[in-house]
């Protein structure tokens, strides 16, 4: 049994001994590889150093190439800077000779120069400016090229000038007639005849026009001056050559033109009277009113009655004459004293109806001077009140209620004076008829009384 035991622990012993230089057989063949790759992977990456200290020293070539390249051009140069430097002395030392030689040969041709450049200097403003321009633009471009010159001017640009000026003095002499594209109020444009009155005034069928020379566009007036001002454009433009023709002439070129244009008129006056100047207004109107109708209907009343005159036997109600002819008829019979009372009452009665609206007339007379000293105070209210608010710096700020504290002293004296003349007129017409009223009643009285004597 020991023997068994024996031999099977020997056998033991031998597999793993068998096991063991197995495993060890194998370990060696594995760091054989790893021995062989490394030795490869030794000449790969010799071969790649290698290759890459051949790529670096082909570039360190190129570049030291480049290098003195970068030097040899850097040399050059340097060398034609010297050059240029010599030559660059040497231009300043020619220059210097030939502007000391031009200016030998100029003599007096420099002032001359200086002549020019200031003729055409003066003379580009007046040309830009001039209504001729209108008719005949860009004659300053030649102008404004001999103002900026700087070398001496050419035969012909002296003649440009001597054309220029000449042109100017010509035409401002003469009234001409040109086609030109006109610039409306509204922002169109359309093109019209033209008339030029030398180099004053510009006019058309709509009047007065304006020349701007920023814009070189022709304008009409915003307002145009009066009608009889115009009607003279109008007459100067249908004139026939060779004819004459009464013409406003405007010497400033537009600028009284254009200040009548800012100028209050009638009707903006009006509007400065403001709430108190609309009242007196209102007041004119239906006192006028009142007194035409009133004085028609006492012309129609003393046409009746100077026809019922001419037949007093037939009284006719349409008249107050009539009326009390009628009376007397009807009495004629009673003694004095009770016609006399009878006619009496009967002109009285007639009385209220013939002097209807006088006194109205008269109250509005004497009210209109009143509500214009009204306006005057409010006025000088505002005004006052606008001298603590603002100061008494700017004017234009206490115009308008000065204007309105004026306009409404005026409107009630305006008002008051027609108003006082329509009154005493129509009140003499009224009496004038109550006046035929009383002679005819007392000429009934008087005959009437003979009667009863007799």
């Amino acid at each position: 049994m020991k023997k068994l035991f024996k031999g099977f622990a020997v056998a033991a012993v031998l597999s793993v001994s068998a096991g063991a230089a197995l495993n060890a057989h194998a370990n060696t063949a594995s760091l054989d590889k790893i021995l062989e790759q490394v030795k490869k992977d030794r000449i790969s990456e010799g071969k790649i150093n290698k290759q890459r200290e051949q790529e670096f020293l082909s570039a360190r070539a190129d570049k030291k190439a480049l290098h003195n390249k970068a030097k040899r051009e850097l040399a050059a140069e340097k060398a034609r800077g010297k050059q240029l430097q010599k030559q660059y002395a040497q231009n300043e030392i020619t220059l210097a000779e030939k502007e000391q030689a031009l200016e030998n040969a100029k003599g007096t041709l420099g002032e001359m120069f200086g002549v020019v450049r200031r003729a055409a200097s003066e003379t580009i403003g007046s040309i830009e400016a001039s209504l001729v321009s209108a008719e005949k633009p860009g004659r300053e471009v030649v102008l404004r090229s001999l103002a900026e010159a700087k070398k001496l001017p050419t035969t012909r640009e002296l003649e440009e000038l001597w054309i220029a000026l000449q042109t100017e003095m010509t035409e401002s002499a003469k009234v001409s007639k040109f086609d030109a594209e006109v610039a409306q109020l509204d922002g169109a444009t359309s093109m019209m005849q033209v008339t030029r009155i030398g180099n004053f005034n510009l006019v058309s069928d709509q009047g007065y026009l304006i020349y701007h020379p920023e814009t070189k566009q022709i304008q009409p007036l915003g307002r145009q001056p009066g009608g009889h001002i115009v009607g003279s454009a109008s007459d100067l433009i249908s004139a026939s050559s060779g004819s004459y023709s009464a013409f406003y002439l405007d010497p400033t070129r537009g600028s009284i033109l254009r200040l009548n244009t800012q100028k209050a008129t009638p009707e903006d006056r009006f509007h400065q009277g403001g709430t108190v100047g609309y009242v007196i207004a209102v007041l004119l109107v239906v006192g006028f009113l009142i007194g035409f109708v009133r004085l028609a209907a006492l012309t129609v009343i003393g046409g009746k009655m100077k026809a019922q005159l001419r037949t007093p036997n037939v009284p006719s109600e349409n008249n107050p004459l009539g009326r009390i002819l009628k009376v007397y008829i009807d009495n004629k019979n009673q003694d004095v004293e009770n016609l006399e009372l009878k006619l009496d009452e009967a002109i009285m009665k007639e009385t209220p109806s013939i002097e209807a609206g006088i006194n109205i007339i008269k109250i509005f007379a004497a009210i209109a001077p009143l509500l214009g000293l009204l306006g005057t105070v409010v006025g000088m209210i505002e005004t006052f009140q606008q001298i603590t608010l603002f100061g008494t710096g700017d004017p234009k700020i206490m115009a308008g209620s000065i204007s309105m504290a004026l306009v409404t002293t005026a409107l009630g004296l305006i008002a008051a004076l027609p108003l006082i003349f329509l009154h005493a007129v129509v009140a003499a017409r009224s009496k004038s008829i109550v006046h035929v009223l009383e002679e005819q009643s007392a000429g009934i009285i008087a005959a009437h009384a003979e009667k009863e004597k007799a």
